[in-house]
This record gives C-alpha cells, structure tokens and sequence, in this order.
C-alpha cells in the first residue's frame, strides 16, 4: 500500500511526458483511509536510467492507476510504497457447523473478501440449494475497516467455498450474521413457532423453527412438527450442536413452542490413525529411497482407503473398546477375514529407470493390540507390509482427512 509520501504518476516520475494521477495530498489520504478499496495492488515495475525504480499499482476498486517511486532495489518496498496484510486473521467462532446462506443478493461468497484482494471474484453458487449447511473453517476481518469475514464450505458439495460478510460474528446470546443465518426457513421466526435450543454447559444455543401451521407459543411441539430442512426438534438439536460436542440423548418430549429445550451434552474427541509400514518384501530391487521398516505414510504416500472416520469420534477420554479397534481395523481392511491390498501413489524409480510401486496390506490382527491403551482423540497407529511392484501407480482420491 502507499504510505503518503510521494505522488502517483502515469509514468515513471522522472520520465519525460510524465503527468500527476494522485497528488502527494491525494495519496496521504488514501494511505489514511478505513476502506479496503483504497488500499493499492502492485503488479510491474520500471527502473530509469538513473536506478530509480518506480512500481505500476492500482487500487482495488480501479481508480487509481499509475507509477509511484519505490526506492533503489527493485524487488524491495521504499520510497511511497510499503507491504500490508489486507486481511488479519482470528478465531474460528465456537460453532463450526449449521450456518445457511441468507440472501446472495446482498452478501454472497467470495474467493477473498472483496477488495482485499485484486483478483478477487465471486463464487459460482449453481447447484447449491437454500437447504445446504456451510461449515465455517476460517475466520478473518479486513485490516482497514475490521469488519468481519468467514470462510465457509458447503457440507454437501466440498467444491463449494469461499469468504462471506459475517457481521458480529456468532454469539451466545445474539446473532448478527451479515450473509449467514443458523436457520434457512421460509417462515420469519416468531415466538409462536420457534424453540430455543440451549446447549448446557457450553454457552450455546441454537433455534429451532417449525413450518407446522398450527404452532402456536405454549403448545407442546409434536415429534412429526419439522423445520423447511425436514428435520424434527430431536434431529435438530443433534445436528445443531456446537463444535466438539455430541448430544447425550435429544430428551426434547414435552418441548413447547415460544421456549427453551435444555440440552446435556459432553465433549467429543475425534482420533486419526497413523499408518506405518510393519514390514517389506520384495526389497532386493535397487530403487532410489526404498521404504524401510518403520516408515510412517501419509495421504501422498496412500490415497485409496476408503475409512469410515465416523468411527473415530466418541466422548473424550473415554478408551477405545476391542470391539471397536477391530470395527475399525475392519474399515480400514475393507472385509473382514481378506487382506485387502491397497496401492501406493508414489513412483519409485530403479536406476535403469524401470519405474516401481509399493502395495500395502494391514496386518489386521495386530491393531487392536497395537491400540489397545488408546483413548477417542489419541492417534492409532496401523501398520501394513509393503511389497514393491513393477508399474507405474494409479492415483486415486479418497476421504484421507482421518490420516495423521
């Protein structure tokens, strides 16, 4: 951005021809100004003949465009021209999980907040349905104004992201969420059909709005009521729960509309498995950087385990049963009683150059026990044999969150 000091030209300042865009006063003031559109973009730069080197900018919103003086060394920033972070990250909020596009007329998704980035442009939303939950999984606010911005995913289209004004953010009490809502409903909230859903313990709350035509405040909330997602109360106040928790029974008989449900909850861990290669055979191919026993993979090294990671989540603290080690060890196996052989994504190259791959097979037998200690959160460890093969890999793409 500018710092105020020196002028804007459509040339380099000393070059013949050379006319003011922005006058030293202009510039001070867009180096002051609270609006991100104000702040300049750099992208070439010129050096005269007597090793002045000037930089072509642009501000975000377009208006001004020229050359302004940087100093000696190109590639440095002096002169009238400094670096500045447009962005300045924070918190994620307490709760991820549940938010809803409001109006993307008004506020609507973005590669980089708006003005905070030169090349930043508007996401294609075709396909995405008003009924489609967004995940929050970054949260920042624009260096000059602080107002505040989230980066959010579409829960049932990965391919779907990107920054939205988020108001004041999420709040215990009161919600002011610019672009977001916690509740994509067609019918305005009321006291006459809606029921708050507090989360003990945690400070949070969400609500719950019936499109039930009879609902009416002091009326008990009949379990078929439903909001415009199809959900009943009980399937929302499981849905609803805040990041890290998991509901302890939706105990929501005798709820009423216009009040609260008061919700028990416990914290949650999720664990992530280690693979590590147990053994290797077929290693007397001399090959650059051969896998040795102990080796640990990662989703680079195998990509092509389709595990269930639901099974990984329980209440913290709490250790994993035997049942529930060999359920996994299952899932990662793909069919219990078959040593299921998954291939490695990563070539390896014989000095002759005869290109080679390693499958790997779990040794299945050996989880539980290797494990068997481990509590919901701790990283399990699986380990596999690795068998070098002649060929190339094949590449392929699976839910690999789950790996550490």
């Amino acid at each position: 951005m500018v710092n105020g000091t020196h002028a804007i030209y459509s040339k380099p300042g000393t070059v013949k021809g050379a006319k003011v865009v922005a006058s030293k006063k202009t510039v001070a003031k867009l180096a002051a100004s609270k609006k991100s559109n104000d702040t300049f973009y750099a992208y070439g730069t010129k050096t005269t003949n007597r090793g002045s080197v000037y930089y072509k900018i642009v501000t975000m919103d377009k208006k001004y465009r020229g050359y302004i003086y940087g100093g000696k060394t190109a590639g440095t920033f002096a002169g009238g021209i400094k670096t500045t972070d447009t962005l300045t990250t924070v918190a994620n909020p307490v709760r991820t999980t549940g938010y809803y596009l409001k109006d993307i007329s008004k506020h609507t998704l973005w590669t980089a907040p708006k003005n905070t980035d030169i090349h930043a442009k508007k996401v294609s939303l075709y396909g995405v349905a008003k009924t489609d939950p967004f995940t929050v999984d970054k949260a920042a606010t624009k260096t000059k104004e602080g107002s505040l911005y989230y980066h959010v995913t579409d829960s049932k289209n990965s391919s779907i992201s990107g920054w939205i004004y988020a108001g004041k953010g999420y709040d215990t009490t009161k919600q002011d969420l610019g672009g977001l809502t916690l509740s994509f409903s067609d019918v305005a909230l009321t006291n006459d059909n809606s029921v708050t859903v507090v989360y003990n313990g945690t400070g949070s709350k969400a609500v719950f709005v019936s499109t039930d035509k009879d609902a009416k405040a002091g009326k008990l909330v009949a379990k078929y009521a439903k909001n415009a997602a199809g959900q009943t109360l009980s399937e929302f106040v499981k849905s609803s729960a805040p990041a890290g928790y998991r509901v302890v029974g939706a105990y929501t008989n005798g709820a009423q509309y216009g009040n609260n449900v008061y919700v028990n909850v416990t914290e949650a861990a999720t664990s992530k498995v280690q693979l590590r290669v147990d053994s290797v055979e077929n290693n007397k191919v001399a090959i650059a950087h051969p896998l040795v026993a102990g080796d640990k993979l990662t989703a680079k090294d195998i990509s092509s385990i389709n595990m269930n990671a639901a099974l990984l989540s329980g209440d913290k603290g709490t250790a994993y049963t035997k049942h529930e080690l060999n359920v996994i060890a299952i899932s990662l196996n793909g069919q219990m009683g078959t040593a299921k052989t998954v291939q490695g994504t990563v070539p390896y190259y014989a000095y002759n150059g005869t290109v080679y791959h390693y499958e790997f097979s779990l040794n299945y037998s050996a989880f539980a026990s290797d494990n068997r200690i481990a509590q919901y959160g701790d990283t399990l460890v699986a380990s596999y044999k690795a068998n070098l093969v002649k060929g190339a890999p094949k590449t392929s793409t699976y839910n690999t969150d789950w790996i550490a």
